[in-house]
Order: structure tokens, then sequence, then C-alpha cells
């Protein structure tokens, strides 16, 4: 026996309490990655997402929702359980956002097809950036929190090393900083994935961020937490594209030029430099304390002054709005590597 349609007005009051639970989502997570984790790009996004949301309503007709919508009739208005009154953390929270507005995008791009084709396109296009949402602010989301923090980051190239690599990278660690680069151009890909891998698992007993110079692919191997692309690197949504949308990106950048086009591709930090004239990196152009106070006032993401920064003139560049610090040979080619390392943060902090 043949069992009835469902009539149009219970397809409406489906898709009217979808539509609701994925506005309430869409909400409760832009907030969490505008005040939660300060990522101006991830809040963006989200607003990007209401938009196919009222995408959606447009072409079903916003009145016709609302006309259908039986709040009082709703049998699963009062069921509750216990594990939907408590969250442990704002992680969980925003996790469970995401959840809720996947499924109900998911049930609204199939009930939208007895209505519109084009309603239930705008809705497959809203479930799948919910999926590129979740992964963005619950990962990278993550690691941009905690990049934040970091004030100390040390770049690793074997050469310039005055001990054994791994050794200065350890002791590096210990003394307080807080992200390491892999950057070395020279190694063959199975030697480079082989240090990348060391460093990861020093990084991660010391609570640190690895980033990998250039290398998008061995970053993702190896469970890096970003890469770091310069100006004849790839672009940074090609090296997300390999690394993964989970992965921060980072962006050299040496002139006010660079810096603006480097924006327009929404890295997750930008490193300016040098700030002074460097050994370990000659540059033509020194770009020098004042073009990084210039960038300060043009983004809030994390800006990271490198170039020929030592204790003695690293609070200028702290002065001008960097919020970390990259360094090489003051760390790697001192006798003491953590005891320059905490040299620079404490003069940082003064």
């Amino acid at each position: 026996m043949d069992r009835p349609a469902l009539s149009e007005s219970a397809v409406l009051r489906i898709l009217d309490v979808n539509v609701n639970r994925s506005r309430e989502a869409l909400r409760v997570i832009e907030d969490y990655a505008r005040f939660g984790l300060d990522d101006a790009e991830a809040a963006s996004a989200l607003k990007n997402a209401r938009h196919l949301l009222r995408k959606f309503v447009e072409e079903v007709g916003a009145d016709r929702l609302l006309s259908e919508r039986d709040v009082l009739s709703d049998v699963g208005r009062s069921i509750r359980t216990p594990d939907e009154l408590q969250r442990l953390s704002m992680q969980e929270v925003v996790q469970a956002a995401f959840v809720r507005l996947t499924e109900a995008a998911r049930s609204l791009s199939e009930y939208a097809k007895l209505i519109s084709a084009e309603a239930a396109q705008a809705a497959e296009s809203l479930r799948y950036a919910g999926y590129e949402l979740q992964q963005r602010v619950i990962l990278r989301g993550t690691c941009r929190a905690r990049f934040r923090v970091v004030r100390l980051y040390v770049l690793i190239t074997e050469r310039l090393c005055g001990r054994p690599w791994l050794e200065v990278a350890e002791a590096a660690l210990s003394g307080g900083a807080g992200c390491l680069q892999l950057r070395e151009k020279e190694l063959p890909d199975a030697k480079l994935l082989r240090r990348a891998r060391q460093l990861r698992e020093l990084t991660t007993r010391h609570n640190a961020l690895l980033i990998i110079n250039d290398r998008p692919d061995i970053a993702r191997l190896c469970g890096a937490d970003g890469v770091h692309v310069g100006q004849d690197d790839l672009s940074v949504q090609q090296a997300r594209r390999i690394a993964g949308t989970a992965l921060l990106v980072g962006k050299s950048t040496h002139t006010p030029e660079q810096f603006e086009a480097a924006l327009a591709e929404e890295p997750d930090y930008l490193s300016i430099g040098p700030m002074f004239s460097s050994a370990t990196k000659p540059q033509p152009h020194v770009a020098g304390p004042q073009t990084l106070a210039t960038a300060a006032k043009r983004t809030q993401l994390p800006l990271v002054a490198i170039g020929g920064i030592t204790a003695a003139n690293v609070a200028e560049v702290v002065r001008a709005g960097a919020s970390a610090v990259a360094v090489c040979s003051a760390v790697v080619s001192s006798a003491d590597p953590a005891a320059a390392a905490r040299e620079l943060l404490q003069a940082m902090r003064r």
C-alpha cells in the first residue's frame, strides 16, 4: 500500500525549522570566531555562509516558511537529553554547533528538492561551506590561537647551528621559543621529511608549534602546524590546497606593496623584514621597524619581525608592533642557545 506523500505544508515546516537551526548555529560559531579566536577572516567567511542561507530562504520564500511555522504543536519541542544542557568548553559548544549546522543543511538540501532545485543547490553550498569552516575554525582556529601567544620564533638551519641541530632545537625550546621553523633549502626530500618528523616529536613534547619553510607537502606529511612561503614560492592559496585548510600558512613580505598584496591572500600570519641588516639572509632592501609600524595599523593578523634582531635591538621592533620576533643566528649559532633565547624574551618583556 502506497504511503501518502508529504504535504507542502509539512515540507515547509521541515525547511523552516532547519533554516532556524542553521541560522542559530552560524551565529554561535561566528561569535566564537570573533571573540574566542579574534579571527576576522573566519568571521567574514561565516558571514558569507549566512549569505548562502539567506539565498536559500529567498528561493523558497520567507513568507511561505513563516506562514507554516507551528511551534506549539511541534512534538519534538520538549525533547531534551542531559548532554544538551552541559558543555565542558567553548570548543565543545562550537563543535556541537557545527554538527547542528551540517545536519540541518543536509535536511534542507534533501527536502528542498520537493520545492525548488535552486533552493536545494543553495543548501548544498551551505553544507559544504560548513564542512570547510569546521576544519578551519576547529583545527586551524586552535593553531591560530596558539600562534597569537608565540613571542619567540626560531628558524632551524643546520649549517648555522653551533652544535648538533636537534640539540640546538631542544635548547631553543627550553629557553622559551614558542615556535620552530625548519628551514633547509638543500636537503633531499626523504631526509627533509625525517628531520621534520624529528622536530614534530620534539615540539609536541614542548607544547610548541612547528612550521616548515616552503614545503606544504612536507608540512602535511610530518603533521606540522603550518608552512611558511616566501615571495617567490607558492601563493597562500596554493600552499593551503596542498597542506590542507587545517594548517597555518605564513607569508614573507619586505615592502609595503608586498605586504598589501599578501593581505589579499588571507594568510594566518605575516612576517616583515629584514628589520636590520642580517648576515644570515642578506637583502638589498631593509624594511626596518617603520615598515612594521605601518603594517601594524593595517591588520590584526600576527606580525612576525625578522632579520638582524638581537637582544640589543628587539625592544624597537616590539614597540613598532611585532607580536613575535623570528631569529636564526642569534639563537642557533650561540654557544648557549637556551640562554640566548631567554635573553631575547627578557629583552622583549622589558
